[in-house]
Formats: structure tokens, C-alpha cells, sequence
């Protein structure tokens, strides 16, 4: 009797049935390690941000004090001690600001005196900072403490106009 085939009673899975069952282990293996690399990634650059805002080890250069001024043209800034300075603002945390090419006003008195009845009279010049017997340089950091406030000046303002005049003919 060798024609007879002996079959089993149970039942036979189809290769459709068994992709049902098993889901694919390579699609959802590559979804899951790109979604761990991108968390990963994404602590790691909070941790350097963290660090580098509350240590001395600035990795990534954060302004840990404050934000850049992005102011343009000419400023005039008002301390607390009369003084005016005129200049570009570089940099402005809540501590400091910090300020370039600065000019700042002089006044010379006559010499001789007035004559009766009349008040002496105030020559206002424009100087520019760098000039002095002391030779400072061209930046100026300010304690926030002392500047009640800032303006912007306008393009056609005497200051900028004189400002203009001895950047082009070296004086004023």
C-alpha cells in the first residue's frame, strides 16, 4: 500500500495567516530606533543649553546675561551724573550696557569775563572718547544702575550731522 498519504486533523496555516499573526519586526524596528535617536539628541542639546547657561563652561555661547541690542544708527545715553554719551550700543544686558564709537559733549567757558548785564556764554563742543590725556579705548561698559534711559537719535539730528562731518574730515 504505498499510494496512501496519511494527513494530519489539524489544521494547516496559509502563509497569509501567518503574516497576519506575526507582525514585521523590521518596520517597526527602524521607526523605533529613529524615535530613540532624535530623543536622545534632543536631551543631550538641552543638557549642553543648561550647561552652558547656569556653569562657566559655555559650550554652546549663550548670552547668559541678558539679549543684544539690535538697535541701528546713533544713541544718546543719559546717566544718572548729568552725563550725556553718544554712540552705538553693542551690547545691553540687565546688569550693563555696552557702548562704542562714543562722543560725548564738553563745555568750554569764556575766559574773560562778561561784561556787565550779561550772562557768560557756554560753547558746547562735541568730543569724540579715545582723545583724552588717559587715552581710553573706543568701548565703554556702563552699570544699568546709572542710566535713566536711551534714545534713539535721528538721521538729520546736529549730533549725527557733526558725528558725520569728523568720521569723513577727522574733526569737527
Amino acid at each position: 500500500m504505498p499510494d496512501i498519504k496519511r494527513t494530519s486533523m489539524e489544521p494547516q496555516e496559509t502563509s497569509s495567516e501567518v503574516n497576519l499573526a506575526q507582525p514585521s519586526k523590521k518596520k517597526s524596528g527602524w521607526s523605533s530606533k529613529i524615535v530613540v535617536i532624535i530623543i536622545i539628541i534632543v536631551v543631550i542639546l538641552v543638557g549642553l543649553f543648561l550647561v552652558s547657561k547656569y556653569t562657566s563652561w559655555n559650550i554652546l555661547n549663550v548670552d547668559k546675561d541678558g539679549f543684544s541690542a539690535h538697535t541701528t544708527g546713533w544713541q544718546a545715553v543719559f546717566l544718572s551724573n548729568g552725563q550725556v554719551y553718544f554712540g552705538q550700543i553693542a551690547k545691553q544686558t540687565e546688569k550693563s550696557l555696552v557702548i562704542k564709537d562714543i562722543y560725548y559733549l564738553q563745555v568750554s567757558q569764556q575766559i574773560q569775563p562778561a561784561e556787565a548785564g550779561q550772562e557768560p556764554q557756554q560753547n558746547l563742543s562735541l568730543v569724540k572718547l579715545g582723545n583724552e590725556l588717559h587715552g581710553p579705548q573706543d568701548l565703554m561698559t556702563i552699570n544699568m544702575a546709572h542710566v535713566l534711559f536711551t534714545e534713539e537719535l535721528k538721521k538729520d539730528s546736529r549730533v549725527v550731522d557733526a558725528i558725520k562731518r569728523y568720521l569723513e574730515e577727522g574733526e569737527f
